[in-house]
């Protein structure tokens, strides 16, 4: 089985969850999604994602490096750790991950497609990728991996991204893992 994922920490970024699972109907894709829910979740929001989503709930996982999310100026990020719980989706072969603010403009089932683990050059910074779209196959072994990395070593930048592209550092030495920079482009950014 192949599954879309996203991850809703907070209320607020349930509207995002929901326009992706419209999206991905729209443009024509038969994958089934799953939304990783926290338990601060009310139940209002909760039962708007079940209308769309298979909702599993997880515990929240908070960054320990809180310094480094406020030298980026994204203190809000201290939760994004709590996305690593995807790997434990071990009923899964593939997911393919969407954070809850992006936007698909196309049918991207291709992703499917593509071996684990890939995604997208992170804007000015091309030998890191950005976690918020990637391919992964859910592993129990990369899960405890990456809750022990996360205690032992920390992460660079203080969220998901630092601690998954040190887990993941063959990252930019494999051509076939990196997803075009279109499927994570930033429409606010500067390029060039």
């Amino acid at each position: 089985m192949e599954a879309f994922v996203t991850l809703v920490a907070t209320d607020s970024y349930a509207s995002g969850a929901l326009v992706i699972a419209h999206r991905l109907r729209d443009l024509g894709s038969r994958k089934e999604l799953l939304c990783l829910v926290t338990p601060n979740i009310s139940t209002h929001v909760q039962n708007m994602l079940s209308k769309y989503y298979k909702t599993i709930p997880v515990e929240t996982i908070r960054s320990k490096d809180y310094q480094n999310l406020l030298l980026l100026g994204r203190p809000d990020l201290d939760i994004s750790l709590t996305k690593i719980h995807l790997w434990r989706l071990t009923q899964y072969k593939k997911i393919v991950f969407l954070d809850a603010d992006t936007l698909p403009l196309q049918n991207i089932d291709e992703l499917f497609d593509r071996p684990s683990f890939s995604a997208a050059p992170d804007a000015g910074w091309p030998d890191c990728f950005n976690s918020g779209v990637f391919v992964a196959e859910p592993s129990e072994t990369i899960y405890q991996d990456l809750v022990r990395l996360a205690a032992e070593t920390g992460t660079f930048d203080g969220g998901d991204q630092g601690l998954l592209n040190t887990y993941f550092s063959s990252w930019p030495d494999s051509s076939s893992h990196r997803l075009p920079f279109i499927f994570n482009a930033t429409p606010t950014a500067q390029y060039g």
